[in-house]
């Protein structure tokens, strides 16, 4: 295993997070490891619109992924 450091300035450029008491931002693995138990995705897999709902279920990923495809 190498050791990497966090790019936690870089992150945060282009992290798209709307919840501004956030802990996480920039920091991608703490975010995802949350997210994921909480059966979620992070605001980063979500368009802005659908991100800004705080409705971040896989279920909600799905149904944006069918509707808009894999670009939105």
């Amino acid at each position: 295993m190498s050791d990497r450091k966090c790019t936690k300035e870089k992150n945060l450029k282009r992290c798209n997070c709307s919840y501004e008491p956030c802990s996480r931002k920039g920091i991608c693995c703490e975010c995802l490891a949350y997210h994921w138990r909480a059966g979620q995705f992070p605001a980063c897999m979500f368009p802005p619109d659908v991100e800004r709902t705080y409705d971040r279920s896989i279920e909600r990923f799905i149904q944006t992924y069918q509707q808009r495809g894999r670009w939105w």
